[in-house]
């Protein structure tokens, strides 16, 4: 705010509030920087293919862009402000009903783990990011995480 001459209250007031700026960063994020899981989560490919991708994108996401790492959800998700938290973990779930509904499909029995699992690993590679890991290294944990997909739901 100090680049554009005006304090913070008078910038958050431009769109309501301070949680409605944070509101509308959410969903631009949604339509512009996130992991395009409807497009990934195919049925047409295996299930821990598709998995897999998820993970290869969201490191190439989480790592893209040095002065913003990690995912703004995931990250979000852990804010102290609790609006601003509750906020985030909406996107958050949703996007985890998506996962688990895509595992159903296939492997009902599987669907809660492997959505826990995937949480797990796209949490870990968002926080990995932050600390400054590489692309190259965070695909690595994906590549692993791959056989374990691929042991646990194989097409």
């Amino acid at each position: 705010t100090k680049a554009f001459g005006i304090n913070p209250p008078s910038f958050y007031a431009a769109f309501g509030s301070k949680l409605g700026l944070y509101t509308r960063v959410l969903k631009r994020y949604r339509m512009t920087d996130a992991i395009p899981l409807g497009a990934l989560l195919r049925h047409d490919r295996p299930t821990a293919k598709c998995l897999i991708d998820v993970l290869m994108e969201a490191a190439r996401r989480y790592a893209a862009d040095p002065d913003a790492t990690g995912c703004l959800v995931l990250e979000g998700a852990h804010c102290n402000d609790k609006p601003a938290r509750e906020a985030a973990c909406e996107f958050y779930i949703a996007a985890e009903n998506l996962i688990r509904t895509y595992v159903a499909m296939r492997y009902p029995q599987e669907a809660d783990r492997t959505t826990d699992f995937m949480g797990t690993l796209m949490a870990g590679l968002s926080a990995k990011a932050r600390a400054g890991y590489s692309l190259e290294r965070l695909q690595e944990s994906v590549l692993l995480a791959g056989d374990v997909l691929e042991r646990l739901l194989p097409d």
